[in-house]
């Protein structure tokens, strides 16, 4: 068990599965949550995009935090084939989404960022992951059962897509879902020493 050493950790993000890994590692946490619009310059490319997404949304925490907190932010991209897989705006963009992973290895990329009153470090790890291939019918079924807008790719792998579709990983399946746990958990440790 992490002892924090009189630091207390910032969580910004709504997300259930960040909240739930948080939980289970035994950290507790408070969660700030500040909107921030997620534009990166278009010349990035995967851990480059997912490490400035991450540091912007610590940005809009300037001059907020109080010493021996811990900020957490994060940001998770889907990579495939040089292109970065955001969220789906709708059924069409989740579908052409998930029609261009099926049968095909991708990356998906999780940064996090942990900003104090006077520092900042920003990690980040890749998983490698395949699908089999997926007939349309079954892409349709998951979007129109699951609704999966709110993640990158188009997908949760703990879903039933993921459950059924994923055929082979690479690496840290917690990245995946939307947080490299044992990255966050060893950065913790190297910051409150």
């Amino acid at each position: 068990m992490l002892d924090l050493n009189n630091h207390s950790i910032i969580l910004a993000s709504g997300s259930p599965r960040r909240h739930q890994f948080l939980n289970e590692m035994g950290l507790p946490f408070e969660v700030r949550l500040k909107s921030v619009d997620e534009v990166y310059p278009p010349k990035l490319l995967g851990s480059q995009i997912s490490d400035y997404l991450a540091k912007l949304k610590a940005d809009a925490f300037e001059g907020s935090l109080e010493a021996g907190e811990i900020l957490i932010t994060s940001d998770t991209v889907v990579w495939h084939n040089s292109v970065s897989l955001a969220k789906a705006a709708d059924a069409k963009e989740a579908f052409e989404m998930l029609r261009a992973l099926s049968g095909d290895w991708h990356e998906v990329i999780t940064s996090v960022c942990f900003t104090t009153s006077s520092s900042q470090k920003v990690v980040h790890q890749a998983t490698k992951v395949k699908f089999r291939e997926l007939s349309d019918e079954e892409i349709h079924y998951y979007i129109n059962n699951f609704k999966p807008y709110d993640k990158a790719g188009a997908y949760g792998i703990q879903e039933w897509i993921g459950l059924t579709g994923i055929e082979e990983i690479k690496r840290s399946y917690p990245n995946v879902v939307g947080l490299p746990t044992q990255l966050v958990y060893k950065t913790l440790i190297e910051m409150v020493k």
